[in-house]
């Protein structure tokens, strides 16, 4: 079973990327939206979580994502706390999902992840890196659209994140989601020097 991840910066465009791929038949694990299903679900990772910050993070089944915001909001410290609770249980879903595609069939799966590159427990969890990039103008922009916050909010999440210097560094593929360069072809063309280098 070969895994490829989809990475990139904050409005990259990594997640318009990832749906490409599931369009062409590579089913994708979007490691964030999975996050916050274990949040609610994962009954063992949320008392984990309600003892380190001390509070109830589900209430009558709603994340209380204020509560989590909070405490690490500008405490780096309890963020690489909670992230050394998160990130496991991540990673064993994630395995968990993959064999069940496996058993389906699928000889090729992806991981949709902005920080497979920074967190430690994923390293080599993909045989392929595919690091998405859009110039840093065009991101904001994306990101100010999406999210509603302003220049500023989106300039500081930025910074906090990898340099797209060291995650090309770390590549073995790039698209360009510019929004002048198509995605598809360049897609294509990933997936087939893949299934070359298969046979």
């Amino acid at each position: 079973m070969l895994t490829l991840v989809c990475t990139g910066g904050i409005g990259s465009g990594k997640s318009y990327c990832a749906e490409i791929f599931q369009n062409l038949n590579v089913p994708v694990y979007i490691a964030d939206n999975k996050a916050k299903k274990l949040y609610l679900e994962n009954f063992v990772l949320q008392g984990k979580l309600n003892n380190l910050l001390g509070t109830d993070i589900v209430i009558d089944g709603v994340l209380q994502k204020e509560v989590i915001a909070a405490a690490i909001f500008s405490d780096g410290e309890m963020l690489n706390r909670v992230n050394a609770l998160v990130h496991p249980a991540v990673l064993d879903d994630f395995y968990e999902w993959r064999s069940d595609r496996e058993a389906e069939g699928y000889d090729m799966v992806m991981i949709e992840s902005a920080i497979y590159l920074e967190a430690p427990v994923f390293k080599n969890t993909a045989d392929k890196v595919i690091v998405v990039l859009s110039p840093i103008e065009v991101r904001i922009e994306r990101i100010i659209k999406r999210d509603s916050i302003t220049k500023e909010m989106v300039i500081s999440r930025i910074e906090k994140q990898m340099s797209d210097e060291k995650r090309v560094a770390e590549a073995d593929y790039t698209i360009y989601a510019d929004g002048e360069r198509a995605v598809l072809p360049q897609i294509m063309e990933i997936l087939e020097d893949i299934k070359s280098k298969q046979l």
